[in-house]
C-alpha cells in the first residue's frame, strides 16, 4: 500500500487505480482520446467518472511518435480551461496534468491539477522537479528513449529492463534531492521501445518493485 499527498489531499493506493486519458490535441495517436471543445471534454470526463476512473489525465501536447512540440502558451490555452471546467462540473475529481513544461505544470496546479505526469522525467525542462516539489504534489516520472519525434526510429537496448530500471533509479534519486515527496515510476511502454521491448518489460515488471514506488503502466491503445 502507498499513500500520495496531493497538496494536502491524501490518496490511499491499496489497489490498482485507473487513469482516464483526455487529450486536448488534434493529433494524439488514439483518435478516441481527442477532444476539442468544453462540451466534449465534459462528456468524456463524465463517461470516465461513471466508468470508475480514479484519475483523469489532461494533456495538451501530443507525444505520439513523430509528433512536434508546441509552445507552453498554446499548451496552457488548451489545458487550463479544461481543468477548470471539469472541476466545476465534477468537484473533487483527481486530475493529473500531462506536460513536460514546468510553467504548464505550475499553472495547471493553480487551476486544480493535483499530479504532474512528465514523459521526459525532467529531461526537457530543468525547472520541472523543483516546480513540482514546491507544489507539494506527486510526480509521475517516465522513461523515454529519445524524443517523441524520433523515439521509434529503431530503438536499441542491450538489456531493456536493466537500462530502464537504472534510469528510473537515478530519476528517483534526483526527485528526492529536489524535494519531491511522492514519486510514481513509469517504464514508458511504447516510448522508444519496440514490441519486443514492451513485452519484455511487461514480463519483468515485478523487477521495478525494488524501487519501492507505485508503478504506472500505460498499455491501453498501444500498438503492442
Amino acid at each position: 500500500m502507498y499513500t500520495l499527498n496531493c497538496n494536502g489531499r491524501l490518496i490511499v493506493v491499496d489497489k490498482p487505480l485507473v487513469m482516464g486519458i483526455i487529450n486536448i490535441t488534434p493529433d494524439s495517436f488514439y483518435e478516441g482520446s481527442r477532444v476539442n471543445s468544453v462540451d466534449a471534454i465534459l462528456r468524456k470526463a463524465e463517461l470516465m467518472i461513471i466508468e470508475d476512473a480514479d484519475i483523469l489525465d489532461i494533456g495538451g501536447q501530443s507525444t505520439r511518435p513523430g509528433s512536434e512540440k508546441i509552445k507552453p502558451e498554446e499548451e496552457l490555452r488548451r489545458v487550463v480551461p479544461a481543468i477548470e471546467a471539469i472541476l466545476k462540473a465534477f468537484p473533487g475529481t483527481l486530475i493529473s496534468i500531462d506536460t513536460f513544461h514546468a510553467s504548464v505544470a505550475r499553472e495547471a496546479g493553480n487551476a486544480g491539477a493535483l499530479i504532474v505526469n512528465d514523459i521526459s522525467a525532467g529531461n526537457f525542462d530543468p525547472e520541472m522537479m523543483g516546480t513540482v516539489a514546491a507544489m507539494n504534489i506527486p510526480y509521475i516520472c517516465m522513461h523515454m528513449k529519445g524524443e517523441p519525434d524520433r523515439m521509434q526510429n529503431n530503438p536499441h537496448y542491450e538489456n531493456v529492463t536493466a537500462e530502464v530500471l537504472d534510469f528510473l533509479a537515478d530519476k528517483v534519486t534526483a526527485c528526492v534531492q529536489a524535494g519531491i515527496k511522492d514519486i510514481i515510476i513509469d517504464p514508458g511502454f511504447g516510448f522508444g521501445k519496440n514490441i519486443r521491448h514492451n513485452f519484455t518489460l511487461l514480463r519483468e515488471l515485478s523487477v521495478f518493485r525494488i524501487l519501492d514506488k507505485p508503478i504506472m503502466v500505460g498499455l491501453s491503445r498501444k500498438s503492442t
